[in-house]
C-alpha cells in the first residue's frame, strides 16, 4: 500500500470504534514502560562511557533496552567493536594480504571440446563433428594458492566428497609445502 494509505485492519478497527461512538483517532493509552526518555541524559551517559550496553543504560534511565537502541539509532549512534578500530588501522599495512591462502575445488573435463565451425571453400562440405557425451568424464581438482603462486593441487579420487576432514588433510599438506 502507499505511504498515506491506512491498512485494511486499521480501517476495520476505526469502523468498530466509530460504531461504538468513539471518534478519537489517537491510540488508546497502554500499560508498559514509557518510551519517552531524557535525550540529554542519554547523550551524557554515552559520552561519559561509550562502552555502556543498552541494558545498562536502560536500567539507569528506567526504560526498556530496545527503547535505548531506538533513540541511539535516531541520534546516529552505532555499536562498534574494538576489532573495527584494528581493521580501520590495518588497511595501512597490506603485509597480511601477502599471507592469505585460498582453496577451491573445480570440475575438470577430460574431453577437449572441438569447434564446429570450419573454414571451407566454395562448394565444399564440412566434416561432421559428433556431439559430446551427455555425461562427460571429469575429475575434481582441488587447488590451494597464495598471492604469488599455486601452493598445492591434487586430483581427488572418483567418488570422493569434499568434507572438513579432507580440507584438514589438504591444509596439512599445504603447511608442509610452506615450511
Amino acid at each position: 500500500m502507499g505511504q498515506d494509505i491506512i491498512s485494511t485492519r486499521t480501517a476495520q478497527r476505526w469502523f468498530n470504534r466509530f460504531d461504538n461512538g468513539d471518534f478519537e483517532l489517537d491510540d488508546s493509552p497502554r500499560s508498559g514502560r514509557p518510551t519517552e526518555i531524557d535525550l540529554d541524559q542519554l547523550k551524557q551517559l554515552i559520552e561519559d562511557d561509550p562502552r555502556l550496553t543498552t541494558r545498562c543504560v536502560a536500567k539507569q534511565l528506567g526504560c526498556f533496552h530496545t527503547t535505548i537502541e531506538t533513540h541511539l539509532n535516531e541520534l546516529g549512534k552505532t555499536w562498534k567493536y574494538d576489532v573495527c578500530m584494528d581493521l580501520l588501522t590495518s588497511h595501512r599495512n597490506y603485509e597480511w594480504l601477502r599471507n592469505l591462502i585460498t582453496g577451491d575445488e573445480k570440475w575438470v573435463l577430460y574431453v577437449n571440446h572441438t569447434r564446429k565451425r570450419q573454414w571451407l571453400g566454395v562448394g565444399q562440405t564440412g566434416t561432421a563433428t559428433p556431439k559430446n557425451d551427455l555425461h562427460p568424464k571429469k575429475v575434481m581438482l582441488s587447488v590451494w594458492w597464495g598471492v604469488k603462486r599455486i601452493i598445492h593441487w591434487e586430483l581427488l579420487p572418483v567418488g570422493c566428497t569434499v568434507t572438513a576432514d579432507l580440507d584438514g588433510e589438504q591444509l596439512d599438506r599445504v603447511a608442509q609445502k610452506l615450511k
